[in-house]
This record gives C-alpha cells, sequence and structure tokens, in this order.
C-alpha cells in the first residue's frame, strides 16, 4: 500500500539569483513563505560551505518563520563541524547530511556512508540527541541503506539524479535499470525502518515513475520549480508537480 506523499521545495536558487547581483532580492524567505502558502509540505535549503547561495541569515529567517507557519525545514548540511554546530543552533525539524565539493556546480552522487561511517555516525548520533531528525541522501543501493539504518538515521533521500538524466536523455534501457534499483532500494529501506524520501533532478517528465514508488514518503524538489516559476510562477509550478505526484501515486 502506497504511503502520503509529501512535496518539500527546496528555494536554494531564489538565493542564487539574489546573489548574482546582490542586495536582497529575490528573496528566499519570501520564496518559502510563498511555497508553504500554495501547500508545500516543507522547505528544504542547503547552506554551502563557500556560501553560494543560502546564507546564515537565511537559515535564520527561514528556522524562524517555518517554526510560525508549522512546517518542517530541512536543512542540508555537509559533514563538518561548523554544519554540525549550525544545526544545533537552529534546531530545524530534520537535517539532511549531502556530499560537498566546492568545484561542484550541484550535489554529484550520493554520500559514501560506507567508507565515511566514523566520520559521519558521531554527525548522526549528535544531531538525534538535539532533537533534530537525520536524513542521508544516499544512492539507492544495498549497502548504503544498510549502514544508513545501522547508524541510527531516521530517513534516506534516494539520489534519483541519474534516473532523472537518463530518461531524459532517452536512455531508456539504463532509466530502466536505474529505476528498477530505486524501487528496490525504496523497499530495503521501509524493511530496514527507514523513512524514504527521493530528490535531485527531478521534473514534470521525471517525476511520474518516481511518485509512483510506493515506499516513498516525500520528494524534494527545487531547482525546476523554481525555473518555472519565472515563466508561471511557483504556485502554478507546484499544482502542476502535485498534479504529476498524485496521478502516479493513484495508480502505483
Amino acid at each position: 500500500m502506497s504511503l502520503p506523499l509529501r512535496l518539500g521545495v527546496n528555494i536554494d536558487h531564489v538565493a542564487t539569483v539574489r546573489n548574482a547581483r546582490g542586495g536582497l532580492n529575490p528573496d528566499p524567505l519570501r520564496a518559502a513563505r510563498l511555497a508553504i502558502d500554495c501547500g508545500a509540505d516543507g522547505i528544504t535549503a542547503h547552506l554551502r560551505e563557500d556560501r553560494r547561495h543560502i546564507s546564515d541569515a537565511d537559515i535564520e529567517a527561514l528556522s524562524a518563520l517555518c517554526q510560525d507557519l508549522g512546517r518542517p525545514l530541512n536543512f542540508e548540511m555537509a559533514v563538518t563541524d561548523e554544519m554540525r554546530d549550525i544545526a544545533l543552533r537552529y534546531s530545524p525539524h530534520a537535517a539532511c547530511l549531502v556530499p560537498e565539493k566546492r568545484e561542484e556546480r550541484t550535489t554529484e552522487g550520493g554520500l559514501d556512508v560506507v567508507k565515511g561511517h566514523n566520520r559521519i555516525a558521531p554527525v548522526v548520533k549528535t544531531l538525534r540527541e538535539a532533537g533534530i531528525r537525520v536524513s542521508l541522501f544516499i544512492e539507492a543501493n544495498p549497502d548504503p541503506i544498510a549502514t544508513a539504518a545501522s547508524m541510527g538515521a531516521q530517513v534516506v533521500e534516494l539520489h534519483t539524479g541519474a534516473f532523472c538524466d537518463a530518461l531524459r536523455e532517452g536512455r531508456t534501457d539504463q532509466a530502466e535499470t536505474l529505476l528498477q534499483t530505486l524501487r528496490d532500494g525504496a523497499a530495503l529501506a521501509a524493511d530496514l525502518g527507514l523513512e524514504v524520501h527521493a530528490g535531485h533532478g527531478i521534473d514534470y517528465e521525471t517525476v511520474t515513475a518516481i511518485a509512483a514508488i510506493p515506499q516513498v514518503a516525500e520528494l524534494n524538489i527545487g531547482h525546476f520549480l523554481i525555473g518555472e516559476a519565472i515563466f508561471v510562477g511557483l504556485g502554478e509550478a507546484m499544482a502542476k508537480m502535485r498534479s504529476r505526484m498524485q496521478a502516479a501515486r493513484a495508480i502505483s
């Protein structure tokens, strides 16, 4: 039986546009408020080490806004002492631990929780003890999923970027193989007691197959929705995405 499917909206790239020129506009806080008004189940923001988009002031303001409006803030963060301390300072609803390289344009692949176990596990423990729900952004493979469960994460967010790229580029056979990996990974994670989220590269074309995976409880979508908002507005973009999510879930 399928779980209810939530939509989390990542507002990072509102800050990217703001920072391209400097100043205050467009305001990520206004985008988050609008997304919540339009039915977002939560807000995601990634405070990168180089502060290329979201800033420390944004996280402070978003934390207060989400608390006031009763919506969860999902704080994406690298596994560093600095980011751990910021998470502990603002105590977001959830912290999603992600890999981060300064030279990358966006997050590339999942966090290597197997090789990085001894570095990641203490951060998971500290955040959980502070009452923060811990998510790990990983590939949908058995070893990282089992490792995530063993180190005490409550959630895994499965990296959907490779599948989305393959589908959009017409690599049909590869896309089907990658989709089956996501299905199998979601089923294994749920069997191990983990809540399953999915994200990265999702758009109108790719959302149907991912939303149809019955164990997935939340999709986190940012870049595409913010891009679409330029043309049709954030509310309309979210409504169309939500409609496709619900249609896929209804037949899964």
